[in-house]
């Protein structure tokens, strides 16, 4: 779990992440703290979990990022060792005016973690190269 985040909102995770494992659910009294930690975008992240949108990316020397497909069709790339996503929300909502811990696309791959359904992909360490420099991935 994140050191970003308040201790409130990681056991919260781990208690999302123990519920889910025994019921497949997220009971509503932890969709309501959620909802009351993250505010707003916490329906937008479910979504973006419903839709299986969320990608870890990892390669053979251990490098992990997470592709977020976003609502508009748009990927973004984030970063496990940061906290930090390229979309506009983010810039915004998070560091320009503080007003949120976070935006939909983090969200989404921490509940995608907790709840243990995020989607596998393994790429070479040339391609995380590729991503970690910021352009597209090629194709191989």
């Amino acid at each position: 779990m994140s050191s970003f985040l308040p201790a409130v909102a990681q056991q919260l995770f781990r208690d999302i992440q123990k519920t889910y494992e025994e019921t497949s659910q997220i009971p509503d009294d932890l969709l309501i703290a959620l909802k009351f930690i993250f505010g707003p975008c916490v329906l937008q992240a479910l979504d973006l979990v419903d839709q299986h949108s969320v990608t870890c990316l990892s390669s053979p020397s251990g490098r992990k990022a997470f592709q977020v497909m976003g609502g508009s069709g748009h990927l973004y790339t984030c970063f496990e060792s940061c906290h930090y996503c390229p979309c506009p929300a983010f810039a915004y909502t998070v560091l320009r005016r503080n007003e949120g811990l976070l935006c939909k696309h983090i969200l989404a791959i921490y509940l995608c973690q907790a709840m243990g359904v995020t989607q596998q992909e393994s790429v070479s360490d040339q391609q995380m190269s590729v991503l970690l420099s910021g352009t597209a991935i090629p194709d191989t």
